[in-house]
């Protein structure tokens, strides 16, 4: 099957505009960090004292358009042709890549946190026609693949962009190559969303809210009123929970803990990256013909018990008295423990998101699919916002990086009992909850 999404038009052309989408951001998230902690080439830190605020900043000023943006991306996507809306939104992307350049060239902070805004606003606009599009272009039997491959995606476009953009930032002795990526995957991005077919609106005669807070509060009373999706929202959006807290606390891991070098961070990002992308292929083998949600209360005890470990690994390490490289950490013992234990971590993430996030969208009205994302998109922007905040404020309080992964996997088995709970009636055999039947779609 993801052979013949790959190599369909139904899919191809959308999986590979997100995937030069989401390189983009994060080579752009990235490249603007090593700015500020670095400068170009080294040329010394464009944030001075506040580069470590900064950056906490920089994660705040991207996310932070989902909030509002999303129902109105939505809206968009509902009322207009879902592949026409996208052509908009990545041409809408060339001009502020152009802003990125003067940014780089002048490396100006201000303009570049201007930039990492606007990227920000047109991935909350383009999320909800994105994760609306897989069900209108794919039949029910395949939307789990088709999310699988989408999710494997984005977490890859993370790993390669933020290796790319610290590298690029790092080795540069001026703004040309990093200047000349984020154009290029840009206009790639554009390029690839005029592949995607046209297929019609889905609500026509729907009428676009001015104000973008109005929508948002309407979109989330809207989505309250059916209680699976509003809970399959909640559910998804812990998924989004546990991966920012994880992958936040992975630095003050590795360095304070391990005592690793930057590569050791790399390794465990990639590690990571794998792990997400073998979960999400077995949660789409196991849905034979429509999303298996009996894996996502498994998922979530996965999720619990790797994370358990990955505390309990980081109270017994000791470092080292030299920096460790990835070559000793994944030859010791306490080195492989955690890298098996993010994996697993990883792992159980992928199989709890997959099917989840497939019956989301494939419970959703056709009329109003794309807001339905579009709502479960802001819900994913409050976990990973409010989650950032409680972290914030244990670490300042003095909470260890071991204490934050064990309080994060008692909470996942606790999500369990919830996803359990939430969605007993359906299942097990909660793979046979009732399901759009899958409808013939050209290829």
């Amino acid at each position: 099957m993801f052979t013949r999404l790959m190599t369909s038009r139904r899919f191809a052309p959308l999986f590979w505009c997100q995937l030069c989408s989401a390189l983009n951001d994060n080579f752009l998230k990235n490249a603007l960090a090593m700015l500020i902690l670095f400068g170009l080439g080294g040329s010394g830190a464009a944030g001075g004292e506040s580069a470590a605020l900064l950056i906490t900043l920089s994660g705040i000023v991207f996310i932070a358009p989902f909030f509002i943006f999303s129902a109105l991306g939505g809206e968009l996507a509902d009322r207009y042709d879902k592949a026409i809306v996208a052509r908009c939104i990545r041409l809408a992307e060339m001009p502020v890549a152009g802003l990125a350049a003067i940014g780089f060239f002048w490396q100006s902070v201000p303009i570049l946190f201007v930039t990492l805004g606007l990227f920000g606003i047109i991935s909350a606009l383009f999320g909800p026609l994105k994760y609306g599009l897989l069900p209108e272009k794919l039949e029910t039997a395949e939307l789990s693949a088709g999310n699988a491959l989408v999710e494997g995606a984005t977490f890859l476009a993370i790993l390669i962009g933020t290796i790319a953009g610290g590298v690029a930032v790092a080795e540069a002795k001026g703004a040309e190559f990093v200047v000349a990526v984020i154009g290029l995957l840009a206009l790639a991005s554009w390029l690839l969303a005029h592949a995607i077919p046209v297929s019609g609106p889905a609500a026509p005669d729907l009428a676009i809210t001015a104000n973008p807070w109005t929508s948002t509060l309407a979109l989330l009373r809207e989505a309250r009123t059916d209680k699976r999706l509003w809970s399959g929202a909640h559910i998804v959006s812990w998924f989004w929970l546990v991966g920012f807290v994880a992958l936040s606390l992975l630095p003050p891991l590795v360095k304070g803990i391990f005592g690793g070098s930057e590569g050791v961070v790399t390794t465990c990002l990639a590690v990571f990256t794998v792990g997400i992308a073998i979960g999400s292929v077995v949660a789409a083998q196991a849905s034979h013909g429509r999303p298996n949600l009996s894996l996502v209360p498994l998922g979530a005890i996965g999720m619990g018990v790797f994370s358990l470990a990955v505390a309990w690994v980081a109270w017994i390490a000791v470092p080292g008295p030299t920096p460790l490289s990835p070559g000793a950490l994944i030859g010791s013992g306490q080195g492989a423990a955690l890298l098996v234990s993010l994996c697993g971590l990883a792992i159980s993430g992928g199989l709890f998101v997959v099917p989840s996030f497939a019956a989301v969208q494939a419970w959703a009205p056709v009329d109003r699919r794309a807001r339905v994302i579009a709502a479960v998109n802001v819900l994913n922007a409050a976990y990973m916002v409010g989650a950032g905040g409680v972290v914030a404020v244990l670490q300042a309080a003095g909470v260890g990086v071991p204490a934050l992964f064990a309080a994060l996997g008692l909470l996942n088995l606790v999500a369990a009992g919830a996803v359990a709970r939430a969605w007993g009636r359906e299942g097990p055999p909660v793979a046979d909850a009732a399901m759009p039947a899958a409808r013939p779609e050209s290829r």
